[in-house]
């Protein structure tokens, strides 16, 4: 049951924010602000006003029920609206709790997308890559925009390792769910005896954090420049353009050398390092406020396995939730991703409930 006080709480907010915004006396730099948290309200208020009356309808339609001089129609009628009403009620209910659930900042932002390729060799890289391929479909349905910020290549033209970041709309709060080991079963190209082969690849997303998010000291950074090299070792550049910035506190390290100018080298890597640092304040701040909680979804664990893609049987598992789809090509191309995104969040919204 959600406190009374609350429910009016968010009520009186938003004939507050109705008030102001109809004044036009709201300073320009926030006028944004106050309308989308007005617009936000607005799509709840009515559900707030149905659950404050619920008493009070209850308590009328009881009285007519326990009246043992009502006639018999109007005592079914009576007990017909009163299955609607505590129907409508558990329902006010859970959409106002899923409303006043503690919103993720990091949501709405862009993500720093890693992918790197893990047990199985040649063939994990190659299943990196098509693990890249399929996020980069996704993006396009959606109108993302996918900019690369550093690749490593395998011999078998697979991925070792690849970061890129993704810009759009509401970009963490859709990939948020992807970190974790990604596994494949499939035969290997190489393979000649027809042997199904098990690899791996791990994913990371981070939402990707502005300066105003996270303050780094210069004094905590320590920058390296180096000579870039390529493939077997040879050189790629004549010049110091390789950059590796290490943060001193923690002993995060990002190295960076696709570019051949030292100054873009060194912004790329400060995107990364800046990414991580903040998913790392993000993480200590969750573990302070759930320490007894232990969720199986979203909890970002690169170590933990979380879909496995099996090819023999066309089908794509995510372990998390128990979902099988037998549309393993469809989920490759991004066509059936949001159906497995909507379940996990569906489930994530309801172990945060059940946490209130």
């Amino acid at each position: 049951m959600i406190p009374q006080k609350t429910i009016e709480e968010l009520i009186n907010k938003h004939k507050t924010l109705e008030k102001d915004l109809a004044s036009g006396k709201i300073d320009k730099k926030i006028f944004a602000e106050k309308s989308k948290e007005y617009a936000d309200l607005n799509e709840i208020v009515e559900n707030a006003l149905e659950y404050i009356n619920f008493k009070k309808e209850k308590f009328e339609l009881e009285k007519i029920l326990n009246d043992h001089s009502s006639d018999e129609e109007l005592i079914k009628m009576a007990e017909g609206e009163m299955n609607q009403l505590l129907s409508k009620h558990r329902s006010n209910e859970k959409k106002l709790k899923l409303f006043l659930l503690p919103k993720d900042e990091a949501d709405k932002k862009n993500a720093i997308l890693e992918i790197r390729a893990g047990t199985g060799g040649l063939e994990a890289s190659l299943f990196a890559s098509d693990l890249f391929k399929m996020y980069e479909k996704i993006s396009h349905k959606k109108k993302w925009f996918v900019e690369l910020i550093s690749i490593s290549k395998s011999e078998a033209g697979g991925l070792k390792e690849v970061i890129a970041s993704i810009k759009g709309t509401n970009i963490y709060s859709t990939l948020k769910y992807e970190s974790g080991v990604h596994r494949v079963q499939r035969v290997p190209d190489t393979e000649t005896q027809g042997r199904v082969h098990t690899s791996a690849a791990t994913v990371a997303v981070l939402p990707e954090a502005e300066e105003v998010d996270l303050k780094i000291n210069e004094s905590d950074l320590r920058v390296d420049v180096f000579r870039a090299g390529g493939p077997g070792g040879q050189s790629v550049n004549t010049t110091d353009s390789a950059v590796r910035i290490t943060h001193v506190p923690t002993g995060i390290s990002v190295s960076q050398q696709d570019e051949k100018s030292q100054h873009k080298n060194k912004a790329k890597g400060m995107k990364i390092l800046r990414a991580r640092l903040y998913e790392l304040e993000r993480q200590r701040i969750d573990q302070e406020r759930s320490k007894d909680r232990k969720s199986k979804i979203g909890t970002g664990d690169r170590s933990e396995r979380i879909r496995t893609y099996n090819f023999p049987q066309g089908r794509v598992t995510d372990h998390r939730i128990n979902l099988t789809l037998h549309k393993l090509d469809e989920f490759l191309e991004g066509e059936a991703f949001d159906e497995v995104i909507e379940s996990l969040t569906l489930q994530d919204q309801e172990e945060s409930l059940s946490n209130l």
